[in-house]
Formats: structure tokens, sequence, C-alpha cells
């Protein structure tokens, strides 16, 4: 596998021995410390440039950054297309484990946005024609402090959508129980675990894409007790999980209430989840829910 040196300067060279190319400047994991670096984190390049369509048109021109294993174009998605006059980009996963996400963008559009993403570091800049721009920090994906109406919508939404993994399970719909799990009510501990981790962090810290860096931040206890909400196919293993997903949800609101001053609904949690102990106990031939 090509070590980190041999990428930077087979892209930097390819830069600067391409008078279309301005500028260059990276983003993502590798301009954020707080990261741990390991052998997956892909390289977020953008080249910038004076026009896009040379570089579109010439299928080839990326081959030069290795032999591509397999790729993808992501401005070319028919249900998404892109911006491609100016800004295109190219996924490319390489045989050597390397990955590459390349981008070419104009310069007046990287002038306008090289702001957004504070997870940015110039690397060239050979007429001078980026602004200056701040050390590169993660600080816009810190956790940030809830409201209390922030916080009672999540305890809200979580408890009154347990109500739609109750029917699922009792009709048996697997895939339906799945998707409200993971991207509904799981959405929801992810906010209650996140916010209990800004708590213990005075909001200094980042809980990453998809809550995946709370082992971080919660003991180890917690954090198995967080992975044994995850479940399979099996209809009593999920009824298991996620009753116990409702008894770490409930106790992690109480612990941000607490610490908030907010006010937890209780009642409302006694509700939801006896009616899910109810729906769990319910036979199949039942003529009514009660």
């Amino acid at each position: 596998m090509r070590g980190e040196a041999e990428m930077y300067r087979l892209l930097m060279d390819a830069a600067e021995a391409d008078d279309r190319i301005l500028a260059v400047y990276m983003n993502g994991s590798r301009t954020n410390v707080n990261v741990p670096a390991d052998i997956f984190q892909d390289y977020d390049i953008v080249y910038v440039v004076r026009e896009t369509g040379s570089f579109i048109e010439d299928r080839e021109w990326v081959r030069r950054f290795g032999n591509i294993l397999y790729m993808q174009y992501p401005d070319e998605s028919p249900d998404e297309p892109g911006d491609r006059e100016n800004i295109y980009g190219w996924l490319m996963q390489f045989d050597d484990g390397n990955r590459i996400d390349l981008h070419v963008e104009t310069a007046e559009h990287a002038k306008e946005h090289i702001h957004d993403d504070r997870l940015c570091k110039i690397l060239l800049d050979k007429e001078h024609i980026l602004p200056d721009i701040p050390a590169a920090t993660d600080a816009d994906h810190h956790v940030k402090r809830p409201t209390e109406a922030q916080f009672q919508a999540c305890t809200n939404e979580f408890w009154w959508c347990s109500n739609n993994i109750a029917k699922g399970l009792w009709r048996g719909e697997m895939p339906y129980v799945q998707d409200m799990t993971n991207f509904v009510v799981r959405k929801q501990l992810e906010k209650m675990l996140a916010w209990k981790t800004g708590i213990r962090t005075d909001f200094q810290v980042s809980v990453g894409k998809s809550a995946k860096y709370l082992y971080r931040w919660l003991d180890a206890g917690e954090y198995q007790e967080y992975l044994d909400t995850y479940f399979g196919g099996d209809i009593e293993g999920a009824w298991a999980a996620v009753l116990r997903m409702c008894g770490l949800f409930e106790r992690t609101s109480e612990y941000v209430a607490c610490e908030l001053g907010y006010t937890y609904n209780d009642a409302e949690a006694r509700a939801a989840r006896s009616y899910l102990e109810h729906v769990r106990d319910l036979p199949k031939d039942a003529d009514g829910v009660y």
C-alpha cells in the first residue's frame, strides 16, 4: 500500500504540472486532528481549476493516480444531477487499498464556498487566488447544547415512534421494524447519548457521523449496552433489544434533563413502554389491541 507521503507527492505533482489547476485544498478526516489516523482514511482533495469541462471529457486522466479497482461518478447520478460547470468529482478505490475522493472546482466557486467547511486546509495556491482560511477545526461538528424544546421533541419522537416498532414486530414485518428502529428511533437515542457526551465534555467534542465515536466518551459498560440495542432478523431478539433501548434512552434522558434543568415527561415514557410490553404479549389471534 502506498504511504501517505507518496500519495501526497503524487497528488501535488499532478497539480503542479497541469496549467489548468490553480490551487489545491484538502478536507475530510485527514485535516481533523481529533480523528484517529488509520489505513482506511480517504484523501479528500479538491483541485481548483480554470474550467471543469476538459477534465470531465477526458475519462482517462484520473488513471495517473494508480490502478483503479472500482469507482463512482457521483455527479452523473440521474436522481441527483450535480453542478458540473462548477464542481465535479471522482471517487476512486485503488487496488493497493488507497482511496481518493477527488473534485475539480472552478476558482469562482471555490472562493465563494471554501469557508463552508471549516475542516479545510490549503495545500497549494499557484496564483494566490484563494482567501485566507483559519486552521482546520471540527468545531462545527461539536455536539450542540439542546434547547428544552429540542430535548422534548427528541423524547416525544422516540416514544411515539416506538409504537410503530411494536406493531411491526407483532405483524412480523422485520424490514419495516429495522427501518423504523435504525432510521428513526435510534437517531433519537444517538442524540440523547450525544447530549450526555456534550455535558461531560462541556460541548467541546464531536461524536462523529452516526455517533461512531461514542465509544470514546461513554464508559465501557454503557457503550456495550448501546451496542446491545442492535438486533438481527429474530423477532424475540428484536423485542429484547428494543426494550433494552428503551431502558437506556430513559436513563440517559433523565440524566440530560437533570443536568440541563429540563423536565422529563416520565408519564409519556411509562405509557409508551407499557404499550410496547402489552403488544409484545398480545396473541396473534387477538381481535383488539386492548
